[in-house]
């Protein structure tokens, strides 16, 4: 038992502060030793595509429209791909106005996957950049993709995802907003030192030639296709200039529905690349990624309960051991601030840190839901949109 629960929290401080740690502190080394081989200032604008894929987006389309057409780069050089299968709700009519857009559109919905690996035919430009109907995007963010393909190394460029805050913010749109930031910059991090692990669905760009179809029944096609790409050698940037924008899940409810369907992907991913666990492919980009998602979604999810049932038992068994009291305390404090933040979820306050403890406890609760799911196989390839502020 002492053992267990030793090993437990070394995997729970590897995985959230010391892993964090390294990857900071080599980023910043690799930083002030490295010397650009590039010139940033040499004009670099190759043709690239704006590829979308829409399901019943009639509430966003006008509004992502004239935020694509706002975007600084030259015109004549970007290009705007929407895939519409199985809207029914006038997305694809509304789109039709659009001249500068090329619409396609099935009637039969087969899932965001199926829809993406169709399109992907007409892509005609050496880079394309995908996007959400529902995220806006800043006017820097394809040149600043763009950038990072000056690099032949680099196969795929992720862009980094906002939450837009609100003056008081609930539980959800803390929780989240706190997070993605927490991730970008560890995927800058990573990024600097290596390679990013895995995109940002709302924004991320590849070389076309390196695209593969994706399996039809796959749940995180960004995931999955970003690192493909790691696997044959080329590298996943950040680039931290390239923003996604968009609100929160409206309720924790709809957050639950989100980050279980996440986690049942996540799972799913482990066995379709089993390439990258192994290390003698390549030594770094798997030792990142076993530090940032596989550890996150196969262990520490299930050491938290453990963690704190094994420090009850060894609280009563070695009642005089201020060490495991010291620690069951702490424990017991983290599940406070989560039953608080319960309690407030609905509130908006100003102080968001005391969501965080909640926010945690619910993604690491998603995990759990999302592995029984995927043990039941009972997840649809359909996307669900989440409601949001």
């Amino acid at each position: 038992m002492i053992t267990l629960f030793w090993i437990l929290i070394c995997v729970v401080v590897y995985t959230y502060i010391i892993y964090p740690g390294i990857v900071f502190i080599l980023s910043e080394i690799i930083l002030f030793f490295r010397n650009s081989n590039f010139n940033q200032s040499e004009l670099f604008e190759p043709e690239v595509t704006l590829f979308v894929t829409a399901y019943n987006e009639i509430d966003f389309v006008d509004a992502k429209v004239q935020n694509s057409f706002s975007l600084d780069y030259p015109k004549e050089k970007l290009h705007f791909v929407w895939i519409t299968d199985g809207s029914d709700d006038g997305t694809y009519e509304a789109l039709k106005k659009y001249k500068e857009l090329s619409v396609y559109h099935e009637t039969e919905r087969k899932g965001k996957i199926n829809a993406l690996n169709r399109g992907m035919q007409f892509v005609k430009t050496p880079i394309v950049i995908f996007s959400d109907a529902n995220t806006l995007l800043n006017k820097e963010s394809i040149r600043a993709i763009v950038q990072e393909f000056k690099n032949e190394k680099n196969g795929c460029v992720t862009g980094r995802k906002r939450i837009i805050p609100l003056n008081k913010d609930n539980a959800v749109n803390s929780g989240e907003g706190i997070y993605w930031q927490y991730e970008s910059l560890l995927k800058k991090a990573e990024s600097n030192v290596n390679s990013a692990i895995g995109a940002v669905g709302e924004l991320f760009a590849i070389r076309t030639e390196l695209f593969e179809a994706v399996e039809s029944d796959t749940i995180l096609d960004d995931f999955i296709i970003s690192l493909q790409i790691a696997q044959k050698g080329y590298q996943i940037k950040f680039a931290s200039n390239a923003i996604a924008s968009e609100r929160a899940s409206i309720s924790i409810h709809e957050e639950l529905k989100r980050k279980i369907r996440i986690a049942y992907g996540g799972f799913q991913t482990l066995f379709r690349l089993k390439k990258l666990l192994n290390p003698f492919y390549h030594l770094v980009l798997t030792l990142q990624y076993i530090s940032h998602k596989v550890l996150r979604w196969a262990v520490v999810p299930f050491s938290y309960p453990m963690l704190f049932l094994i420090n009850i038992y060894l609280v009563i068994v070695s009642p005089h051991t201020v060490l495991y009291n010291l620690l069951f305390v702490a424990q017991s404090i983290f599940y406070l601030f989560v039953f608080a933040g319960y309690i407030l979820q609905s509130k908006r306050i100003s102080f968001k840190l005391i969501f965080v403890p909640y926010y945690l406890f619910i993604m690491n609760l998603s995990v759990i839901a999302g592995f029984i799911r995927f043990l039941k196989k009972s997840q649809s390839v359909n996307w669900e949109r989440s409601e949001r502020e």
